[in-house]
């Protein structure tokens, strides 16, 4: 079926990489799109080029087709000057029969083709491509990159891009048409039937590029600034909402109100703004086109009475006046559109066309694991500050061996785990796993080789069981439940029931896991990290949201998880990890002590006090 032909034309969830390197016969990297707002675009359209090259013929034809509906007019009307009632058929059929086949059949063939192309074609596969591929950069962005904006504005600029950069596109290619197809016909026929008459047309085609110069750069800035507050006030929104539970402890809907409303009205000045450039080109245009059609009228009726052209021209010229008139307002109508787009894509381009915070060398290799041994070598790192979190950090982690990482808040041991798993590169330095740099192997293969529990457990709005087998995709149903079973978390599942009645496994655990207690949601990830089953292990105050009872436990089940594996962890309740092969104490970047709990403890040290405050240091006398 042709509109299902038309609908498969495009793939809309080809790779970036992919798609380039079809276009261009060669093997191309995958990268973030072009910064230039044409690269940007060219990047887009050349992978459905064909697509917009047919659009491109089709508006041609429906152009000169519509085109030519005011020659035919004044045709018909010089044939019913010329000929009388009963030899207007005889004389005249084969004229009368062209222009209704063209009209009845040639007309609706040239729209139906360009509706296929748009509607079936390009709308839904070239649209959601676009969304497709700019999710795909966005979500390989480094952490650092979210850390940085809101989520919501992010999402709404990768949604907006896909209908924004088509829509500008195909509005583009139809205005381009219609203005030369109509324009340069008008005036050319016009002028062949007398230069008097060509000359209003040739002036309001002036005036009206001098309109256009004047209204299009400052519609586009405006556009921009709009789009920009709309993505700025859906961010607002957006984390409100995601932290709503924050508004109702402290109460504060009120201040959210304020806001939001912030937001609104920047919004609303941008949009106000905007707009005031539309209203302003409706009534300059209205002028410039009633002015169009007085000035034809007057010239075509002087040159009649003059005797110096026909009725039939003058039938010609005024419909075709008011034709220019129409397209012009629709032209106008779509240069307004077009730049809004434009203002949109430029805005979304923001998030999108950014090089990637965190890629991956190009030759890069996997990480092979083969005994586990961690090694910090000199690292330096200040995330961009002058005082550094870490300064001349060494640590050596043999395979097997189980180091808990002890000191006070900001000493670094977080931001130690954190380059590991290279979220961030180090200032200075290199850490090294099994003799192998980690900023030279890709970050898929080493961030599948640790397995990684944090204090601040956040889990996708989806069933437990997708969240558990996320540390391993293709993990039976059995797999998943002895996951949770061994992290105590098989008979809380078993009592979950959502609000659409999904129970068990199959309960939805809201966004970032709401529904489910801190503990449910810590039991959740250690279940995910123990399907995991990763060579190596980073704890990040593990058990921190879980009750006595609970936590031992689970400490039974991370000890046997823990065999035969390298284990960092980090705890600020020194019990947890007390019974570690090696605990290293950090103080301002630096390792200061190191030994087991013992051995610490005769020291007498950081960690002898930190242990003294925490077991008895609040107990009176």
């Amino acid at each position: 079926m042709p509109v299902r032909l038309f609908e498969r034309l495009v793939d809309p969830v080809t790779p970036p990489g992919e798609a380039a390197s079809r276009f261009l016969g060669v093997p191309v990297p995958d990268h973030a799109p072009p910064r230039s707002l044409l690269g940007f675009y060219w990047h887009f359209a050349r992978q459905a080029r064909g697509l917009f090259g047919a659009l491109f013929l089709a508006g041609l034809c429906v152009a000169l087709l519509d085109a030519l509906i005011p020659v035919f007019i004044g045709t018909l009307v010089s044939l019913l000057a010329a000929h009388g009632p009963e030899a207007l058929w005889d004389n005249a059929w084969h004229t009368l029969v062209g222009m209704a086949v063209v009209l009845l059949v040639g007309r609706p063939v040239a729209i139906t083709a360009q509706n296929l192309i748009t509607q079936q074609g390009i709308v839904p596969a070239v649209t959601s491509m676009i969304r497709w591929q700019a999710h795909w950069h966005v979500v390989r962005q480094g952490w650092a990159f979210f850390q940085e904006d809101f989520a919501g504005r992010i999402a709404t600029r990768v949604m907006q891009s896909g209908p924004a950069l088509r829509e500008s596109i195909v509005q583009s290619v139809n205005a381009v048409w219609y203005i030369l197809v109509y324009g340069t016909g008008a005036m050319l026929w016009l002028a062949s039937a007398d230069l008097w008459l060509a000359l209003p047309v040739l002036v309001w085609f002036v005036l009206y590029a001098v309109l256009l110069r004047f209204l299009v750069p400052r519609l586009r800035d405006r556009s921009r600034a709009a789009s920009e507050a709309r993505s700025a006030l859906t961010g607002r929104v957006v984390d409100s909402y995601t932290n709503i539970l924050t508004v109702k402890l402290f109460a504060r809907a009120r201040d959210e109100d304020a806001f939001v409303r912030e937001g609104l009205l920047g919004l609303n000045t941008a949009f106000g703004r905007q707009v005031r450039l539309v209203t302003l080109n409706g009534l300059l245009l209205s002028v410039l086109n009633a002015s169009l059609m007085v000035a034809i009228a007057t010239v075509s009726v002087v040159l009649w009475q003059r005797g110096e052209i026909g009725l039939g021209t003058v039938a010609t010229a005024l419909p075709m006046a008011w034709q220019i008139a129409n397209i012009s307002g629709w032209v106008a109508f779509n240069v307004t559109a077009i730049f809004e787009n434009i203002g949109v894509v430029q805005e979304s381009m923001g998030s999108i066309a950014v090089p990637p915070t965190a890629a991956d060398p190009p030759d890069a290799k996997p990480l092979d694991v083969t005994r586990g041994e961690i090694r910090f070598d000199d690292v330096h790192f200040a995330y961009g500050r002058t005082a550094g979190v870490l300064r001349g950090f060494d640590l050596v982690v043999k395979p097997g061996e189980r180091v808990g990482l002890v000191g006070h808040s900001g000493a670094g041991k977080t931001t130690a785990v954190n380059l590991l798993l290279r979220f961030f590169a180090p200032e200075q330095g290199r850490i090294l796993v099994d003799g192998q740099d980690v900023a030279t192997v890709t970050q898929e293969s080493l961030r599948g080789a640790v397995g990684m529990v944090t204090q601040d457990t956040a889990l996708l709005h989806r069933s437990i069981r997708d969240n558990i087998r996320y540390g391993r995709p293709e993990a039976t149903d059995t797999m998943v439940e002895a996951a949770a079973r061994q992290a105590q978390a098989h008979d809380f599942i078993m009592a979950l029931t959502d609000w659409r009645g999904r129970s068990g496994y199959d309960a939805h655990v809201g966004e970032r896991g709401v529904k489910l207690s801190g503990g449910q949601r810590q039991r959740i990830a250690i279940a995910r990290v123990l399907l995991k089953d990763a060579p190596i292990l980073v704890l990040d105050e593990a058990t921190s949201a879980l009750d006595s009872e609970v936590e031992a436990a689970i400490q039974e089940q991370l000890a046997a998880l823990m065999a035969g594996k390298t284990v960092i962890a980090i705890a600020h309740r020194l019990s947890t990890i007390a019974r570690m092969d090696r605990l290293v104490v950090l103080d301002h970047g630096r390792v200061v002590e190191q030994g087991t709990h013992a051995e610490l403890l005769a020291l007498g040290g950081v960690y002898a006090g930190l242990w003294e405050r925490q077991s008895g240091g609040f107990v009176e006398a």
